[in-house]
């Protein structure tokens, strides 16, 4: 089994910062690509940015520039450095990994989400 630990929500001010953290422990072989989601109330949940296990990223064209997706040099952490906020960024973000386990096989693992509000 695998755990996705998400942390650093919380609430903001409109044009601050914030960083999200996401730690992944337990039985891993290997972590492939990792990715940040969000989701709001009553929308659907949205693919804010992925990263490969060789560190390449992708965007959701609304959010390049203002978000930043990273991953830890022991590649088991995932970040998420987000700029200038607004208010239409407040939802729930997810974290989310696609890991090969220890029996060899490939699954998809979820965090249990961490709140960021942008309000003033």
């Amino acid at each position: 089994q695998v755990q996705l630990v998400e942390s650093g929500g919380g609430l903001v001010q409109p044009g601050g910062s914030l960083r999200l953290s996401c730690a992944a422990s337990g039985s891993i072989f290997s972590i492939n690509a990792m990715a940040w989601y969000r989701q709001a109330p009553g929308v659907q949940r949205e693919l804010v940015a992925t990263i490969t296990s060789g560190g390449s990223t992708n965007y959701a064209d609304s959010l390049k520039g203002r978000f930043t997706i990273s991953r830890g040099n022991a590649k088991n952490t995932l970040y998420l450095q987000m700029y200038s906020l607004r208010p239409e960024d407040t939802a729930v973000y997810y974290c989310f990994a696609v890991v090969t386990a220890s029996d060899g096989y490939e699954y998809d693992y979820w965090g249990q989400g961490t709140q960021v509000t942008v309000s003033s």
